[in-house]
């Protein structure tokens, strides 16, 4: 419906930014992308960015507190799937600001969690992530050592 494309419209303008520069300490993931017919692969990217790191969050939350552009995912470059008609390779840069230090979980409830109920997309697939030295230096590892869980 119009309401619809209206909110996709909103997400490209603030979340597709393809002169965007990826740094060192963003948390880089590419998702296969498989948009509803209609939609263009640009504003699906922008969807994948925004639901998946501010686009949810209240309006109440933000102002004031936090600033969105230095939280927000970016869809920062989009190819086509050889040989598939329909389906694209989105690549979306994620500030480490918006990740809680130390939480694996998190990282892949913020990554994954919302956007794979996302009405513009047929179908969508995590295909691979490049998580910066930076923040995979914060996951402590097993509880009992990398050993007693080989043992097991």
């Amino acid at each position: 419906g119009v309401g619809f494309q209206a909110g996709v419209k909103d997400y490209k303008l603030t979340y597709y930014t393809p002169e965007y520069e990826t740094k060192d300490t963003d948390i880089l993931a590419a998702f296969r992308v498989s948009p509803q017919p209609g939609v263009p692969p640009e504003e699906a990217g922008a969807a994948v960015a925004a639901e998946s790191s501010t686009g949810t969050w209240t309006t109440v939350w933000t102002d004031g507190l936090t600033s969105l552009d230095r939280y927000k995912g970016r869809c920062y470059h989009i190819e086509p799937v050889a040989g598939e008609d329909s389906q694209w390779i989105c690549y979306v840069a994620y500030p480490l600001d918006l990740f809680e230090e130390g939480s694996v979980t998190n990282m892949f409830t913020s990554i994954v969690g919302n956007v794979f109920g996302f009405k513009a997309l047929r179908a969508l697939r995590l295909e691979d992530l490049r998580i910066p030295p930076t923040y995979s230096k914060t996951f402590q590892g097993p509880p009992h050592g990398i050993q007693v869980e080989r043992d097991k």
